[in-house]
């Protein structure tokens, strides 16, 4: 049976685990990166689903398919893709990626899971960054900017680490909700087993002042 010493230091614990000691201009700066990042992720795949569509001008678009991008990748990764891409695997990467945007940007903006989407997300962002790591330090036909090592995927990349390092899901979000279910039910069995054995003794002495009584 636990004392009623550990019983509180169990109970403080609970406490310490749901107390957020961030300023809330910090907690607004964490929940604001998140669900931005969650945004990119969330529209990437609301794109890529909805392909085919059609232009501005009314003209049809070609269906979404990672080929092209894999095809032209540079970076330590293309080998491996393009022999993918020469597998027939297209399909299956194209609907994996799909998923996998559409649930990584789901987590980050409503704060489910969020620890899961994030090393998801940082997963993601690192393949797309290994497939075209910037080494010509030159502007590249199709892109905005110059990059040399450090380009936008890798900045993101780096404010995911920000986001895993911080427990975002402890600020706002559904993960909150059901923390906060979580240690209510824990408090109250720990509550329980404290008072549980106090209960028993006040029952002994009841019943050893009524022997005392009728002795």
């Amino acid at each position: 049976m636990l004392s009623e010493a550990t019983m509180d230091a169990r109970l403080k614990m609970l406490r310490e685990m749901n107390d957020t000691s961030y300023r809330p201009v910090q907690q607004f700066a964490l929940i604001t990166l998140r669900t931005v990042i969650g945004w990119h992720f969330l529209y990437e795949a609301y794109y890529k689903i909805l392909s085919p569509a059609w232009s501005p001008a009314g003209t049809p678009l070609a269906r979404w398919t990672s080929a092209g991008y894999l095809k032209g990748a540079s970076g330590p990764l293309a080998g491996v893709f393009r022999w993918m891409i020469d597998k027939e695997w297209t399909l299956w990467i194209d609907r994996t990626v799909k998923i996998c945007l559409l649930l990584i940007g789901l987590s980050l903006i409503l704060g489910l899971f969020t620890r899961f989407g994030a090393w998801g997300a940082l997963l993601f962002l690192s393949l797309f960054y290994l497939l075209y790591v910037p080494l010509t330090g030159v502007p590249q036909p199709g892109n905005e900017g110059t990059y040399l090592i450090v380009n936008k995927t890798l900045i993101e990349a780096a404010a995911v680490i920000v986001l895993l390092a911080f427990d975002t899901g402890a600020i706002a979000g559904l993960d909150l909700l059901l923390r906060g279910r979580k240690s209510k039910r824990q408090r109250q069995q720990i509550e329980a087993s404290v008072s549980a054995p106090a209960t028993v003794v006040s029952q002994l002495n009841s019943e050893g002042n009524k022997d005392r009584v009728h002795s």
